[in-house]
């Protein structure tokens, strides 16, 4: 097919230079994964000896999938659906698929950050008393017992929850550079300065080095058990954001002539560089706590939820100057939170707004309303908790990893697009792919993620998940990943009322490119 300069829409949005692109991607892979995931994640695999999978997996996958999504979006200079649909009308529905699990992921990601808002100021009073597991449950999130979905609203959640929706749908309505990049620019800094000082912090700590020795101290027997690489993997394909249409709609506002490549480097680097930033910073405090408990370290750790929302407001109560402490801590956990949230809905604006050739402001009210809704409706609530669990359990570890191998095998296998995908990174770029990188794409990478999605299938099929009635994990478990595929082939099969501007199969010549 004949390619056209046209077939990007001229008046397209943009970030300023690549500085701004790199802190903005950065701040969509830096989120909540990184404070409270990675540190147990290590520790539970091997701890120091973990870091030699987890670089691996990193050189192999992660930073090579974030090359991926960069050729796409950069070279078809579009939405995730639109992206997926200049490479082959058929391949649509991976973008749309794509964009219903950001719309998923976003609905509960915003409650966990209206949570964190709220434990801001927690942190000043220690309003969770002697019993922060209680007071986070019973007293904060006021849980009804069982598994049930209720309409009964918690007004300390749904507050703040409603003011986050707000901060994010405005700095997406100022646009790519001044609301996106903006803010970007001002709360990427904020984070890494605020958790350096939470870091100093937690290193002058009684007992720090405990803690330290546990997360570093290496158990390199863990190095010949699958399972321990397997993790590894599974780590960074959550962490760097890849696979699930943020990279594609990034990437796709750079300007012509941008060093994809280095700028993957730097942003898979600081990442994983925030990641033991964060381990160093977690198990300071965790040795800390083991120490004023007279226990081992392994007795105190934990991750997740219960690493925020119940662990640390028991150092915060404990410490010296736990006011500030938690101060920092959980307002690290908003700065992070809230720069992953605005990419993954930018993600279902960006799509919606080429598919039906709107505005940017009318596609953040037509994203945002619903989004905010659903948001309100199912998670701020007396039964949120499980909900949340549930639906996060599935979207990660089965909707996640099914998209990205459906687009790494499509890709690959099916139309064989890695090629020129690969000329064109090389065509912008200073460091240069070879064979190895359509070899980490084509084999390596499907072959741990398809086991991964085995394993977990496997696994969910035969023991359910976490106890919970099979009624409840099928509604918000199986049956919402499924409706996300079903209403991903729908959306493929509508038309594009933008395609006066829009020529959905072409994409800019190569020579283009180089202008």
């Amino acid at each position: 097919m004949q390619q056209t300069r046209t077939a990007e829409q001229p008046d397209r949005e943009a970030w300023s230079c690549r500085s701004v692109f790199i802190l903005a991607a950065i701040g969509s892979a830096v989120g909540l994964g990184n404070i409270w995931r990675f540190p147990y994640v290590a520790y539970e695999n091997g701890a120091g000896a973990f870091i030699i999978p987890y670089l691996f997996a990193l050189l192999t996958a992660g930073i090579p999938l974030l090359f991926l999504d960069y050729a796409i979006g950069h070279k078809f200079r579009a939405s995730a659906p639109l992206a997926f649909r200049r490479l082959h009308k058929r391949a649509e529905f991976i973008g749309w698929w794509q964009v219903g699990i950001c719309f998923v992921i976003a609905a509960y990601y915003a409650v966990i950050v209206a949570w964190a808002v709220r434990y801001t100021f927690f942190s000043i009073t220690r309003a969770w008393g002697d019993d922060p597991e209680g007071f986070l449950f019973t007293d904060f999130l006021r849980q009804q017992e069982g598994a049930a979905v209720g309409t009964s609203l918690v007004p300390g959640v749904a507050f703040p929850l409603i003011l986050i929706w707000l901060a994010v749908l405005i700095a997406l309505g100022l646009g790519i550079q001044r609301g996106i990049g903006r803010a970007n620019k001002i709360f990427v800094p904020l984070l890494i300065v605020t958790f350096i000082v939470l870091v100093v912090r937690s290193l002058f700590l009684p007992g720090s080095i405990a803690g330290l020795n546990a997360f570093f101290t290496p158990d390199w027997n863990v190095l010949r058990e699958p399972t321990v690489w397997i993790a590894a993997y599974g780590h960074i394909f959550f962490s760097v954001s890849v696979a699930f249409g943020i990279m594609v709609t990034y990437s796709s506002y750079l300007k012509r002539k941008t060093n994809l490549t280095g700028s993957g480097l730097v942003v898979g680097f600081a990442n994983s560089g925030f990641e033991i930033l964060a381990g160093v910073g977690v198990f300071a405090a965790l040795g800390y706590m083991a120490t004023l408990a007279s226990v081992p370290v392994d007795e105190v750790v934990s991750g997740g939820i219960g690493l925020a929302f119940i662990a640390f407001p028991q150092i915060i109560s404990a410490m010296p100057g736990g006011a500030l402490f938690g101060v920092l801590f959980f307002g690290c956990l908003v700065f992070a939170g809230y720069t992953s949230l605005i990419s993954l809905v930018q993600v279902v604006v960006a799509a919606v707004q080429e598919k039906l050739g709107i505005s940017r402001v009318a596609a953040v009210v037509a994203v945002g309303t619903p989004m905010a809704l659903v948001s309100l409706a199912f998670f701020p609530t007396t039964t949120g908790v499980n909900v949340l669990d549930v639906v996060d359990k599935f979207t990660n570890n089965l909707g996640i990893v099914g998209v990205a191998l459906v687009s790494v095998v499509t890709l690959s296998w099916l139309l064989r697009r890695l090629p020129e995908l690969q000329a064109h990174l090389n065509s912008v770029s200073t460091f240069q792919l070879g064979s190895p990188w359509i070899i980490f794409v084509s084999v390596l990478t499907p072959a741990v993620i398809g086991t991964m999605l085995v394993t977990e299938l496997h696994t969910l099929l035969r023991d359910g998940y976490s106890g919970l009635p099979g009624g409840f994990v099928g509604t918000f478990g199986w049956a919402l990943q499924a409706a996300l595929i079903i209403l991903a082939i729908i959306a493929a099969t509508l038309p594009w009322r933008a395609q006066q501007t829009v020529f959905l199969s072409a994409a800019p010549s190569r020579n283009e490119v180089r202008q």
